[in-house]
Order: structure tokens, then C-alpha cells, then sequence
């Protein structure tokens, strides 16, 4: 055992110490950022438009402060890129994380010199969590790495803007610099192809202990090195691999996968980082849930999921949520966001401590004829028969087909790319309707109704999201496919790939 793994298990108590004294005690947490934010915004020009200094409690805050996405803040923010002082939060943002929006084109996201220091904080609390409850501290005393996009950073009015993974990638601790890989030059690389190509040059002979990034693109990493080895799998690239951290979609959908590409199951540390704020991360290997960081000056806000397209919806604090619902997430921070649709939804697995599951994006649903199918319900009703039959998944979307053929009844088609097929695929894909019927009862009512008919799967191609991800200049960094669409966009541009 090296003496930086030594060192980390000691850290890491005093870290988990520090972390249980408002884990327990969030409510109390939260009402106390509130306080904080109004009080540091008052000045700014959002502050006056808003009446902060009349705002006492979260009731007055409500009263104050509508809820909006970021085309509605967009005129505040374009005086954040244009240099203003003092809009949004006080002082200009020390960055700005850049994000493609679909609605919106580009987005710039703010990041305060108060903002900064969470991502971070909360990056290395999510290790050291790990550590303090398996003992498991090993990976710090060989190499890691962190699939993330190029950390080249632009000016815009004396601002620094690039993606957050690479703006990440400027502040991680010295500790870990000397153990990091790629190299910067590498990491610059902006071609994602060429770029994983020099990453298993520059790796696949080193010692790697963990490795972080997005499920699919890591998968495309795993696929090069089992290509450039002879066939090896990871474990017997990376002897001392021992630890996976994600982020950005949900992993059950490439876990059989990337478990075949390794050889083995590894642990694994789920995280919900966004440009806006390190929102939660899983603090257990026992338990899936991610705990919301409470204290990590973001004050939240939960919409129920049902409401959030009404004129004046519920607007609930941390103190009055439910387990099991689903709920928008809405967010207010030390950078100057106020009263921001993130655009994910949630639901609660825990209250004490507050633990999260994400659920999907608020946006990205069917509901065609009413049923408001979200994300957890496919990946649930397609990975709870799959398991069962033994059929891998690489990658799938689900798209309305209202105007079906030769005068059928309307349906769901699911877009599948298979690691492993079923050997029948029209009983596999009635399973897999059965099951998203027991998730969802609209769509049960809409079968049993014959309003639609039974869901319909249609095989892709080996590499088709790859390759539909390159065609729409998306490939690898924080990009990822949408699970589901209310439109036929995607499905019509991945009709070439349908085997």
C-alpha cells in the first residue's frame, strides 16, 4: 500500500465527518443557503429586478422569483457574455461553461468563483466517500483517467469559456495531476475518434486503476483496446482496475456490456454532475441512491413532473417532497441562476438522508395519445426482459409512429442496437410491451383500449448510434442520444442504419 492511498483513507474520515454534519440535517441546510443566496444577489441588477431585500423566508422567494428555463434568463445572461458586472450574481463569472442546447443553439452557462470550488469539492467527496466505506484506496497510487472533452478554453469578454469537462480538467488537485492521463496534448485532440485512438496509445500499457467518463464513450475506449490487444479484455489490460465513475445517463442500459468488456463486475460510483452545479453523488456501494448536496450552494426547488407544463405549478422546497414521485428539478445558485429548469426530473428513494434517482429529462417523453412514457419506465420495461432472456444492449431510442402503414393502429417503435439479440424477437418485444404496461397505465389503457398496438422493435446496425452520433457532429464529450422523442426526428435519421 503506498503512503497517497494511506494518506486518502485518513482524509477520507475527515472528510465523511464534515459530510454527516448537514447530511442528516438538510432541511436546516438548505434554508440556510437560501438566506445566503439572497443576501450575496441583492446588489446585482437580478437582485433589484426581483425585490431580494423584501424576501424573508421561501414564501416571499416564490412570490419574487418566477420560474424559467434558459431562453426566458437569456436576457440577463447576454449581459453575463458581454461582460456586465454584477446581473446575475456578483462581480463577472470567472467562466463560462458552453453546452449545446436543443432549443436554445449554444448555451453559456455561468460559473462563479463561489461556484467553482463545489464541482470540485464534490468530485473528490464522491472518491473519498468510496474510500471510507470499502477501505478500497489502492487506485489512487496508480494511474487514472477522465474521459472528457478537449480542456482548451477560448475568451469572451475577458471570460473564460469551454466545455465543463475541460474547464474540470484545469482544477484537478495536485495530488492527482502526477497520476492523471491522457496528456493535455492529447486531451486537445478535438476529433473524439482520433482523440480515443491516442488515448489507447498513450494507456494501454499503463497502470490504470480508474477510469471515469460517460458509459458510451467508454465503451468505445474498451472496444479500441480489446481491438488494439488481440482481443484482450480490460482486466487483463489493466491488471489493477478496480473502480468506475459516471456520469450523464443511466448505466444499466451499457452495464451488461461494459461488464463483458472488463470481465468481470467492478465497482462503480454513479454521479450527477451539470454545468450549472454538481447537483449528487452515490455515497454508497450498497445503496443506488445519489445523495442531493445540500450544502453545496444551490438551493433546490421540485416541481411534480404532471404540473410543470401548468400555468402556475406546485413549487416545493426539499422539506416537503415525497418519495417516489417524479419531480422537475429546478435550481438557484451561487453563479446566478434563479429559478432555473435544469430540464431533468427526479424522485426520491430516501428522506433521511435526502438520496435521488434520475429519472429523465423533462422534455424527453411519448405521450403522442396521453400516456407520458419517461425514460425510467423504457429502460426499466426493455432491461427487466432483457436480463431475463440474456439479450444485450448497446443502445436504443423510442420514437411515436403515428401514422402507421396500411392502416394500423399507431405505436411505439423502439430503435434497438443489439450486443446480443433474442432469438425471437416478436415475443421479446411483447415482454418488453407487458412491462412497460405495468409501469405505465396510460399506455395500459391505451392497449387494452386498441388505441395503439403492442410496441414494435426495429434492429440497428453494429455502431449505428456511433455513427449517427458522428453524422450529427455529437461524438463523445458530454453529447449523449435521447432515450425518447415525442417526434420522429431521430428515428427518420437513423433509418439508413435499420438492418
Amino acid at each position: 500500500m503506498g503512503l497517497k492511498s494511506v494518506l486518502s483513507k485518513v482524509f477520507a474520515w475527515f472528510v465523511v465527518k464534515d459530510i454527516e454534519k448537514w447530511k442528516f440535517n438538510a432541511v436546516a441546510a438548505q434554508e440556510k443557503v437560501l438566506k445566503q443566496l439572497v443576501k450575496e444577489a441583492t446588489a446585482t441588477v437580478f437582485g433589484a429586478d426581483h425585490q431580494f431585500s423584501a424576501i424573508k423566508n421561501y414564501e416571499d422567494f416564490k412570490a419574487h422569483v418566477p420560474i424559467r428555463d434558459y431562453e426566458d434568463l437569456r436576457p440577463y445572461i447576454d449581459r453575463v457574455v458581454a461582460g456586465e458586472p454584477d446581473i446575475l450574481w456578483k462581480a463577472k463569472p470567472v467562466y463560462l461553461a458552453k453546452t449545446s442546447g436543443t432549443t436554445s443553439g449554444v448555451k453559456y452557462i455561468p460559473i462563479s468563483k463561489q461556484s467553482m470550488p463545489a464541482h470540485v469539492k464534490a468530485a473528490r467527496n464522491a472518491l473519498l466517500t468510496y474510500i471510507h466505506e470499502t477501505g478500497n484506496a489502492s487506485f489512487v497510487d496508480g494511474k487514472v483517467i477522465f474521459l472528457q472533452g478537449s480542456p482548451v478554453l477560448t475568451k469572451k469578454n475577458g471570460i473564460n469559456v469551454g466545455r465543463l469537462s475541460g474547464i474540470v480538467a484545469h482544477l484537478v488537485p495536485a495530488y492527482l495531476q502526477k497520476n492523471r492521463m491522457p496528456s493535455y496534448e492529447t486531451n486537445c485532440i478535438e476529433d473524439w475518434e482520433r482523440k480515443v485512438d491516442a488515448i489507447v496509445d498513450e494507456t494501454i500499457k499503463a497502470d490504470m486503476r480508474l477510469i471515469s467518463g460517460i458509459p458510451p464513450w467508454v465503451q468505445m475506449y474498451f472496444d479500441k483496446l480489446t481491438e488494439k490487444s488481440g482481443g484482450k479484455k480490460i482486466k487483463d489490460i489493466f491488471k489493477n482496475f478496480e473502480l468506475f465513475v459516471y456520469g450523464g445517463v443511466n448505466y444499466e442500459p451499457y452495464r451488461a456490456k461494459i461488464e463483458t468488456s472488463i470481465g468481470k463486475k467492478i465497482a462503480a460510483i454513479e454521479t450527477y454532475p451539470a454545468s450549472e452545479g454538481f447537483i449528487a453523488y452515490q455515497d454508497s456501494q450498497t445503496d443506488k441512491g445519489l445523495l442531493l448536496l445540500a450544502n453545496a450552494g444551490m438551493f433546490y426547488e421540485f416541481i411534480p413532473a404532471e404540473e410543470y407544463y401548468n400555468e402556475k405549478p406546485t413549487r416545493l422546497s426539499l422539506a416537503e417532497v415525497e418519495l417516489d414521485k417524479n419531480y422537475a428539478l429546478i435550481l438557484n445558485t451561487n453563479a446566478g441562476l434563479w429559478g432555473y429548469s435544469i430540464g431533468d426530473t427526479v424522485k426520491f428513494v430516501s428522506l433521511n438522508p435526502y438520496k435521488i434517482l434520475v429519472t429523465g429529462r423533462i422534455k424527453h417523453f411519448i405521450s403522442a395519445f396521453g400516456e407520458h412514457v419517461i425514460a425510467e419506465e423504457v429502460e426499466h420495461a426493455l432491461l427487466s426482459v432483457a436480463n431475463q432472456e440474456g439479450v444485450e444492449i448497446t443502445e436504443f431510442t423510442v420514437a411515436p409512429q403515428v401514422n402507421a402503414p396500411n392502416g394500423e393502429l399507431p405505436y411505439h417503435e423502439w430503435l434497438v442496437e443489439f450486443a446480443k439479440e433474442p432469438s425471437d424477437l416478436k415475443t421479446f418485444a411483447l415482454k418488453v410491451d407487458k412491462a412497460l404496461q405495468q409501469k405505465n397505465i396510460y399506455y395500459f389503457d391505451l392497449i387494452e383500449g386498441n388505441i395503439l398496438q403492442p410496441l414494435k422493435i426495429t434492429p440497428l446496425a453494429k455502431d449505428t448510434f456511433v455513427n449517427y452520433m458522428k453524422a450529427q457532429g455529437k461524438l463523445g464529450g458530454q453529447n449523449k442520444v435521447p432515450r425518447l422523442s415525442n417526434d420522429r426526428k431521430i428515428a427518420e435519421g437513423l433509418e439508413e442504419y435499420i438492418v
